[in-house]
């Protein structure tokens, strides 16, 4: 499971649906016979894109651990296999999740509970299959099958189809997706379960005595092991004891009778086929394949292509050997390090003394889409970066008649892919044979964190199952996601937003649904609340918890059509979170050169009681790196880096393979920090590592490049990973700190005094962290960082002086900073440049219209070199201390034209 996927964070924003088919593909579209059974039609090709405010959606559940794979039952209900063993039953009736059983399951490498399917006939036998590994020493894994009954598996149903010989030695690689065709065959797909760390830049073949496990030839090019396969089954209903679980369907890959290989087999030389789909017309087999990571040279970058593939029929589909259009590996002696010819697509040989099936293996069919980790010209809407390709299902208008959520005609024929790392989904677009024409994306606004599941429901919804943002992890940003589409009245979309979640028994909350909306002009909207039995109606809720507990609250929206939206909170009574307090007499937003810092920190806790000095972390650090660090308190404490290189690490794929503090795809960030704390020359390996990728450090995965990022950005990254463990002075709860390291160190520097408590946790709600913090900047600041309003930027240029500033300042335009403290302050120093018509400025706090601080008048005039005539003036101020947002208002109402320049601001006491 390589790389994966999940979704969630959903904002409806716009769509902006962009077609990549080109003028000839749609010329060739207008040829098509459209008695062809492939219904995919030229007047799909020639339709606008749908509004995408006709898509509404509805996070159902989140927060769930690892969840894998979903089965959708009749009622609507929705089953959920996570990684650890657990099986996660939602209500789609009361809205609530349980769980409803926990296999033992080996969940090392990447293992556990992976799949679940449902009967297609569940509505009559209540059967679910599930794919996992088997805890214990025997290593193996099973497709099972259980009876659901009164949502709880029926533990004497257990019948087991299927058992899966695999390794535990090396990752990677299980798969373990479950699904089944209209026919009612069963598809199963596995990893090759083979050693990706020690590939040495290759394709894994290495033939070494003892290297078995290093070599996919004895498993996906192997016709007689299950692993890197497909496998296609038909389920019997014979539950008589001995009687065959299963049967083999006619157009297997071997012969029933098992003489060349595994009659279950439909494809093999697969990688990792993590997703698979049917065709429900043309019963053509569509999955995603994850790639390796090479160094081999290839058409597009190297040889590490994740890829979408199509099978018509049975067959071999190149790995270990090709990727892609059938682009060859060459034949690498792990013994001698030397490569030589590769293998022949058209007669692909496995003459490895691994292998245990047939040597001359089916001709190697190609990719349907592959793409690389650099940018891709024949698929540039793919983007660029990690990846994780899954194909997801096939839409066709016919197959859903009458369901009220079904996709517009402009779908019809298309194939969803999505990427999990690159936060897309794409529609896929082919002509009647089924060859591919062109993608576009689909539901950018949903803005995707992660999808590893995609499914229609019979109204015509489609159901994204959120794997979370974090490998191996139980991630916030997980769950279930229902979208709908509606061509007439469009639901409302419920919104819960206010208040405290979670605090002591007796626990009043206030939530609004003010936030709710509806889409079609003049709809009235009616609110309704449901807490267990009980019904508020309003817009607002005000409710008081008694007892200790785990409590969802529901939100219902209701249009003047009948139409309904609904929403889920949980609220969690029983432990207050602890208060804590950083107070001093000093300025909270400047440091000045021969200050000193007093503070003293005070902490309460409703249910800890009496608090324990030693247990309150109190830092002290001095960051000589960045301007804002709001937001970024949220890393260790003493480790805080500048906001911009939070955003920046975000923005990235780095979270898909690193966590904070726990071995993912890649190596904990703090383990990084750890491995070259004493590295001078650290931070300038790993920006260059950033940069150009590569691997040998930390085991088999080599980390993606980031050719396009700056060298200075690269270099942030590496000093806000290397300070994540760097030993902090422990501090007592009060003090004095005399403030001296920012002298010689320039303007960019600010100390941040932290202080946190984690309290004991009570009454069954896990334990709680509050913090409080004093972050100190310079006291001059530049204009053009200002946090909100509409002043224009000069850059700095050579025919500035190299000197940026703000401009284009008209009557009524406005500047914004946020927490300025003016404790201490008498006056602040302004640069400025009196270039223009002239005017005042005024200065006030929290608002436009607030409590004026300040102001002074400059004098108009224009000068021929904007370079000089820049002057310093000082206005006096006057205003409350504490936090609060300056707003500097610009007024000339006489006046057309601009007013002035200002460079920076300096606030003295």
């Amino acid at each position: 499971m390589k790389n994966t996927y999940s979704f969630a964070g959903l904002v409806l924003t716009g769509l902006c649906c962009i077609s990549s088919v080109s003028s000839p593909e749609r010329a060739l579209f207008r040829e098509i016979d459209n008695s062809a059974t492939f219904v995919t039609r030229p007047d799909s090709i020639s339709k606008a894109a749908p509004d995408s405010s006709r898509f509404s959606y509805n996070t159902l559940v989140s927060g769930l651990d690892e969840p894998m794979e979903m089965a959708i039952l009749p009622t609507y209900d929705i089953v959920v296999a996570e990684r650890k063993g657990a099986v996660r039953y939602f209500n789609n009736a009361t809205k609530e999740l349980s769980t409803i059983a926990q296999f033992n399951v080996f969940s090392g490498i990447e293992d556990g509970l992976l799949g679940v399917a449902a009967d297609p006939g569940f509505a009559r036998n209540n059967w679910l299959y599930f794919y996992y590994g088997v805890a214990g020493d025997k290593h193996v894994s099973q497709l099972v099958r259980f009876e659901l009954k009164d949502k709880k598996l029926v533990e004497g149903s257990k019948k087991v189809l299927l058992e899966i010989p695999t390794q535990r030695k090396y990752c990677c690689h299980s798969a373990g997706y479950i699904t089944f065709d209209v026919d009612g065959l069963l598809y199963l797909t596995i990893g090759d379960n083979t050693n990706a760390e020690e590939i040495e830049g290759h394709n894994p073949t290495d033939e070494r005595p003892g290297r078995e496990l290093a070599d996919g030839q004895a498993s996906t090019a192997n016709s007689q092991d299950f692993r890197g396969k497909i496998l296609r089954i038909k389920p019997t209903s014979d539950d008589t004891p001995g009687a065959a679980p299963y049967s083999i369907p006619d157009g297997n890959l071997f012969p029933k009778d098992g003489s060349k290989g595994k009659p279950e087999i439909f494809a093999m030389g697969l990688r990792n086929p993590f997703r698979v789909s049917i065709d429900p017309k043309t019963k053509y087999v569509y999955w995603g394949d994850v790639g390796p990571d090479t160094e081999v040279p290839a058409s597009e970058g190297k040889l590490s292509y994740d890829e979408i593939n199509q099978a018509r029929k049975p067959g071999f589909f190149g790995y270990p050997y090709f990727l892609g259009d059938n682009e060859g590996f060459p034949d690498y002696d792990f013994e001698t390090k030397k490569e030589g010819p590769g293998k022949d697509p058209k007669k692909p040989i496995n003459d490895s003394p691994n292998n245990t099936g047939i040597q001359e293996l089916p001709p190697a069919q190609p990719a349907f889409i592959w793409y690389g980790k650099g940018p891709s010209k024949k698929w540039p809407l793919v983007g660029k970066g990690g990846a994780s390709a899954m194909a997801g299902p096939i839409f066709y208008s016919d197959q859903f008649p009458n369901a009220p959520y079904k996709l517009p005609d402009y779908y019809n024929g298309k194939l969803f892919i999505f990427d999990w790392i690159r936060k897309w989904i794409m529609a896929v677009t082919m002509n009647a044979a089924g060859d591919y024409v062109g993608m576009e994306p689909f539901l950018p606004q949903l803005k995707v964190v992660a999808p590893i599941d995609m499914q229609f429901a019979p109204d015509g919804s489609i159901y994204l199952l959120a794997y979370g943002t974090n490998w191996f992890a139980r991630n916030t940003n997980s769950g279930i996601i229902r979208v709908e589409y509606s061509e007439g009245n469009r639901k409302p979309v419920a919104v819960v937003s206010g208040g405290r979640r979670i605090g002591a028994a007796p626990f009043a909350v206030s939530l609004s649904a003010k936030e709710s909306k509806d889409y079609d002009p003049g709809d009235q909207l009616r609110f309704e609340w449901k807490i267990g039995e009980k019904k508020v109606s309003g817009q607002e809720l005000k409710h008081t918890f008694t007892k200790p507990g785990i409590y969802n609250v529901v939100l219902t929206v209701t249009d003047s059509q009948g139409a309904k939206g609904t929403a889920t909170t949980e609220i969690k009574v029983g432990n207050t979170p602890p208060s804590v307090q950083v107070e001093t007499a000093a300025n909270r937003s400047f440091y000045w050169d021969n200050t000193t810092l007093d503070y003293q920190v005070k902490v309460a806790d409703k249910e800890d009681g009496k608090i324990s000095p030693p247990k309150v972390a109190v830092s002290f650090s001095y960051l000589p790196f960045g301007k804002d660090l709001a937001g970024a308190l949220s890393t260790p404490a003493g480790n805080m880096q500048f906001a911009a290189t939070e955003k920046l690490y975000a923005s990235l794929d780095c979270k898909a393979c690193h966590t904070m503090n726990t071995k993912s795809v890649g190596p904990a960030l703090t383990e990084i920090s750890k491995k070259y704390a004493a590295d001078e020359t650290a931070e300038e390996m790993l920006a260059g590592k950033i940069i150009k990728g590569g691997s040998g450090n930390w085991g088999s995965y080599p980390m993606p490049p980031h050719a396009d990022l700056p060298k200075e950005d690269a270099k942030q990254l590496a000093a806000y990973i290397l300070s994540l463990t760097k030993t902090q002075k422990t501090r007592p709860l009060t003090g004095n700190i005399e403030l001296e390291e920012h002298k010689g160190k320039g303007n960019e520097g600010a100390y941040v005094l932290l202080a946190s408590y984690t309290d004991k946790g009570a009454n069954g709600i896990e334990p709680l962290k509050s913090s409080d913090y004093i972050v100190l900047k310079n006291p001059l600041i530049q204009m053009e960082d200002y946090f909100e309003g509409n002043a224009g930027v000069v850059v700095a240029t050579l025919n500035t002086g190299f000197n940026s500033y703000i401009s284009n300042i008209t009557n009524g335009k406005f500047v914004r900073f946020k927490d300025i403290d003016l404790k201490n302050v008498r006056t602040i120093r302004l640069r400025v440049q009196e270039h223009g018509a002239g005017g005042t400025i005024e200065f006030r706090q929290d608002s436009k219209t607030g409590p004026l601080v300040g102001n002074t008048k400059l004098s108009g005039g224009f000068l021929d070199d904007l370079k000089t005539g820049w002057k310093e003036i000082v206005v006096p101020v006057e205003g409350a201390g504490g936090l609060h947002d300056l707003f500097l208002i610009f007024k000339n109402e006489s006046a057309k034209s601009p007013l002035f320049h200002i460079d920076w601001m300096y606030f003295e006491q």
